[in-house]
Parts: structure tokens; sequence; C-alpha cells
């Protein structure tokens, strides 16, 4: 039985744990960006809170979420943006 991604990583809004291969974590990440809302801009305590509602090692949520280009940041880190690029973000 194949689960789904939802179902292998994910327990009552829950991120158990971060996949290891590429693949799954880009998957994990796109269910993670519809957390946030496009054209807001949110400070890094806000999208700390968000990410830390779903896994206590939030800030490396955050990081990938920059690193993979799901969220924009500030040069200074002040702020934060969702790429509405479509192919990354569905509304």
């Amino acid at each position: 039985m194949n689960k789904t991604i939802q179902e292998r990583y994910f327990k009552n809004g829950q991120l158990l744990t971060i996949p290891k291969k590429e693949k799954n974590k880009l998957q994990i990440l796109d269910i993670i960006i519809q957390r946030f809302k496009k054209n807001k801009i949110y400070t890094e305590k806000e999208v700390n809170e968000n990410l830390q509602q779903m896994y206590d090692d939030f800030a490396i949520l955050r990081r990938y979420l920059v690193d993979y280009d799901y969220l924009r940041r500030t040069n200074n880190g002040s702020q934060y943006t969702v790429n509405s690029d479509d192919a990354l973000y569905n509304e």
C-alpha cells in the first residue's frame, strides 16, 4: 500500500520528520507553503510562529522554504513573502 506524502509525514497537522529524499522534501514544502498567504508580508516572528505550530525545528523549515525559493526574504531577513510563481503555489 502506497501512502500519500500527507499520510507518511504528517499526523494531526504535525510534521513528523523531514524527508531525506529531495523529491519527498519538495512535496512536504509544497504542503507547508499553503499555510502562508500570497501578497502578505510576514515578519520573521510570524513565519516562525506559523512553522512552529507544525514542527519543533521551525528554523530548518524556514531555511528550506527560503533556500528552495518558496519564501523570499529581504536582505536583512526582517520580511518574508511567498514566491507567487504558479509552479510553486496553488491558490
